[in-house]
């Protein structure tokens, strides 16, 4: 079994363990859970995303410094232009990042998923968590964009729920017959999804499958024999997004801890997520990982 498939199966019992525990299990008090959750997806998750110097490298021979000079200021351009949105149409801000995160984790399947099951595994974590959490969806996303915004998004999704629940299931049944990992995973993502407080979800989801899983790609898409290779290669795009965040938490001081750290995370999630799916999306959908052996494209 490669690394792909143990990863998937690692995942999914993993979540369907967290799921079993939030039904009989009390939870931590709020501001404790989010200082928790939101610390795991800065430190496991947003990582993933500093390897995009691999794909620069790879995608377009950037190699003297006056060439990653020029490929970081665009970065930072598409970065800037997502906080703007954020900063002045906020509702626009929030339809858009969910709906980029639903196309970006449709890429996480193994290969010969239909396109319709990508989609709706990709927006399960974010869809189906409004069928029991819907309060706290509104006052997790209240804290992102405050409430006009979320009280504009939030029926959107709620009204979906049901729809993509019985979608999902039917996707589940339809990969049971040719790839029952995928099927799993899948029914492993949803069951998560529904039972679960949504920021745990989606924290499990994010750092142990999405970026698990890209980390993985990345390590066979860059050819290397050794991971040390992708840890330097990221090192200072990580940096980069340290700082970025200490200085927004200082220009944020004024603003109530819970929201700060939300609009922290997650704003700067959605804007490192534009200019990374700029890079990661066009090798996907020229067949992710067409350069390595065929045992790989399972992932």
């Amino acid at each position: 079994m490669n690394a792909q498939r143990l990863q998937g199966l690692v995942f999914s019992f993993s979540a369907l363990g967290v799921a079993f525990a939030a039904t009989t299990l009390g939870r931590f008090l709020p501001q404790s859970e989010l200082i928790v959750l939101a610390a795991l997806i800065v430190v496991l998750g947003i990582p993933h995303g500093a390897m995009d110097t691999i794909f620069a490298q790879k995608l377009y021979g950037i190699r003297t410094p006056w060439a990653w000079a020029r490929f970081g200021l665009v970065y930072l351009l598409l970065a800037s232009l997502v906080v703007g949105l954020w900063a002045w149409v906020p509702a626009v801000f929030l339809a858009g990042f969910l709906i980029i995160s639903i196309a970006h984790f449709s890429g996480d399947p193994a290969e010969g998923t239909p396109l319709l099951a990508r989609i709706l595994y990709g927006g399960a974590v974010l869809v189906l968590p409004n069928i029991w959490h819907e309060d706290e969806i509104t006052a997790l996303f209240s804290k992102l964009v405050g409430t006009p915004a979320a009280g504009a998004i939030v029926p959107i999704l709620v009204g979906l729920t049901w729809p993509w629940l019985i979608g999902l299931v039917l996707a589940i049944a339809e990969r049971w017959r040719n790839d029952k990992l995928t099927a799993f995973e899948f029914a492993s993502v949803g069951l998560l999804a529904c039972v679960a407080p949504p920021l745990l979800s989606f924290t499990l989801f994010f750092c142990g499958m999405h970026s698990a899983r890209h980390m993985i790609r990345v390590f066979i898409y860059s050819g290397r024999a050794s991971w040390r290779f992708l840890l330097l290669a990221s090192l200072l795009p990580l940096l980069g997004v340290a700082c970025a965040s200490v200085v927004a938490w200082y220009f944020m001081r004024s603003t109530p801890l819970d929201e700060r750290m939300v609009q922290i995370v997650f704003v700067g999630l959605a804007a490192l997520t534009v200019p990374h799916m700029a890079l990661v999306e066009r090798v996907r959908l020229r067949a992710w990982l067409q350069e390595s052996p065929p045992a790989s494209k399972h992932g």
